[in-house]
């Protein structure tokens, strides 16, 4: 059940800020590729490391999110954005989108480093920040067709049950890499539920805080 597009009929703004994250997603990745195992052991964020250079080792929390395993994976986190992120920039506005991305990459980065605070495997990836994305998208559009891939299908369903499905994936699948004495899937389940927890929870505390400012 792939995501290929949603109802943007409500869109009033143009998403500048998901298309700039979107482009230097992209940018940082073929700088990922000239620059080989190197530039991904230097940028990507290493539990291990951080647990001994905190304070050298911060920046990767940022850079990590900008990288990537591969083309698939670029394009599977992209697509994501670019149907997704669109309309949580536009509710939000870009400021307090921006904000939020990067908190929703954060809260992931650091429920995977929770769980696993000395491993040595390079942690990167746009997928944390984007799963807030679907958490702030879940909250805030549930009932909102998305257009989903099925065999040879497309279909329009309400996001409710799309990201609901792709949480619960997450969910049982995280729950497995927790029961494993050896995690071999190379997917940071755990970041994405944190990810999309922390989407959840700052769109709930941005949609107060408009709502008391509005008083």
């Amino acid at each position: 059940m792939m995501p290929i597009g949603d109802d943007n009929s409500t869109r009033k703004t143009i998403p500048v800020v998901t298309y700039l994250l979107i482009a230097l997603n992209i940018l940082f990745f073929l700088a990922e590729l000239s620059g080989g195992e190197e530039f991904i052991k230097q940028w990507s964020f290493i539990p291990s490391r951080f647990s001994t250079y905190p304070q050298t080792d911060f920046i990767t929390l940022i850079t990590s999110m900008f990288m990537h395993a591969g083309w698939l994976h670029l394009a599977g986190n992209m697509l994501y954005l670019w149907i997704f992120g669109d309309n949580v920039e536009d509710y939000l506005g870009k400021g307090k989108y921006a904000v939020f991305y990067f908190l929703s990459g954060l809260a992931a980065t650091f429920t995977q480093y929770f769980f696993q605070p000395d491993s040595n495997i390079p942690n990167l990836g746009a997928s944390g920040a984007i799963a807030g994305v679907l958490g702030a998208y879940i909250l805030l559009f549930p009932g909102q067709k998305v257009e989903v891939l099925l065999g040879k299908s497309i279909v329009a369903m309400p996001a409710i049950l799309v990201i609901g499905f792709w949480i619960l994936l997450q969910l049982v699948s995280g729950a497995g890499t927790l029961h494993s004495a050896k995690d071999e899937s190379g997917v940071a389940y755990m970041a994405h539920i944190g990810g999309f927890a922390a989407g959840l929870a700052l769109a709930f505390a941005f949609i107060h805080l408009g709502k008391n400012k509005s008083r």
